[in-house]
């Protein structure tokens, strides 16, 4: 009696736990069947870039690391022939390239190419630090006119920092099809990093970065005013012609033509702007590019007068600074060139910069003053 008892109990015990492994696989089988929808949600913003930089190993690893990147994708473009490999791109004309997905609300396409070009060998157009051959070799492809002014711009701005000794050659091309590389190509920094960290050291591309860059090689977002178009001014002075020599001494200060066309620097705290707490913008004596806004001016207690930002980036030139036996980076204006000071890296936020200027390189503008002067779209900044 005890034994069938006992019989039928694990006979009933067995039924339920068939029961429940029944019901588990009849779940999955349901969910299997009817999976939720995978949400993707892309940027309104989304656009792509296609540049080639040498190894796309490299490249890609870098333009990874900037803020607003979505992906960056290594591939081949440039050449003729459909579905190139590994094996075949070169025989077709071919670049490694990469293609970045970006989201430009995020991060502007000038950013972004100020920064690519910075981590590339751009003054050669025969390969890429230890790799030879045009399909190593640098190049920017551009989808509309916008994006080709835009590639030049940067190119114009990289040549005005005067950091090389030989001439650029990237190559600003329309951009064609472009075709992912095969898998084990992407995210290869991260699937094999000793690897590739040994590449990219044996290669000369760090060596070369750090010579030339060093800090400057980080992204760092541009700040810029977006309350106001200053499209207009930067039209207007971008047609000024610099008087000459002669004519800047008859027109300036002593101290003013020292400070602007000599790189002078004024005595601290005795200057004109230092303590000025007004209203109103500082724009370059000799042109008359705006400059500064007081919006942006603190007391840095230097003597001179101090300001988080300019107004406009696209009014300033930064050149590497040596005399001193320091490295520091001097700031022009765009379209006078006159010297009016540096920018460090000490200053409060919201951009940690430092523009410490020359009041001998600036006239004052005060904000009632700014529509009679024709600087009325600046009004906005107050």
């Amino acid at each position: 009696m005890n034994n069938i008892v006992k019989i039928v109990g694990v006979l009933l015990l067995l039924g339920v736990i068939a029961f429940v492994f029944s019901k588990s696989g009849n779940m999955n089988n349901t969910t299997a069947s009817n999976p939720e929808p995978l949400k993707v949600i892309e940027p309104e913003n989304t656009k792509t870039l296609i540049v080639a930089g040498g190894c796309f190993w490299c490249v890609e690893s870098d333009l990874e690391k900037v803020p607003g990147v979505i992906e960056a994708v290594s591939g081949y473009s440039g050449g003729e022939g459909e579905s190139p490999t590994y094996k075949s791109y070169t025989q077709g004309g071919h670049r490694e390239v990469v293609e970045v997905t970006y989201d430009s609300s995020l991060v502007q396409l000038p950013d972004l190419l100020d920064y690519f070009l910075k981590h590339i060998d751009p003054t050669d157009g025969k390969g890429s630090f230890g790799d030879r051959g045009v399909q190593y070799s640098p190049a920017i492809y551009f989808e509309n006119e916008t994006e080709e002014k835009q590639a030049y711009e940067a190119l114009k701005r990289l040549e005005e920092l005067a950091v090389f000794d030989k001439d650029l050659a990237v190559p600003v091309l329309p951009r064609e099809k472009f075709w992912p590389a095969e898998e084990y190509h992407q995210d290869y920094s991260d699937k094999n990093p000793i690897r590739y960290k040994f590449y990219r050291n044996g290669s000369g591309r760090n060596d070369f970065i750090e010579k030339y860059w060093r800090d400057k090689a980080k992204y760092v977002p541009k700040e810029t005013v977006t309350t106001n178009d200053t499209s207009s001014l930067v039209s207007k002075y971008s047609s000024f012609v610099k008087p000459s020599d002669d004519e800047l001494k008859s027109t300036l200060t002593a101290e003013q033509y020292k400070v602007t066309q000599k790189e002078g620097t004024e005595r601290p705290y005795k200057n004109e702007y230092n303590d000025n707490k007004e209203e109103g913008i500082y724009v370059d004596i000799v042109s008359g590019e705006p400059l500064f806004s007081s919006t942006d001016k603190y007391d840095s207690g230097t003597g001179w007068p101090s300001f988080t930002k300019p107004i406009d980036s696209a009014f300033i030139t930064e050149h590497e600074d040596r005399k001193l036996f320091v490295t520091r980076t001097e700031v022009r204006s765009r379209y006078a060139d006159s010297h009016l000071g540096h920018v460090f890296k000490d200053g409060p936020a919201p951009t940690g910069l430092r523009y410490c200027m020359n009041s001998a390189s600036m006239r004052f503008v005060p904000k009632n003053q700014l529509e009679v002067e024709g600087y009325e779209e600046l009004l906005s900044l107050f």
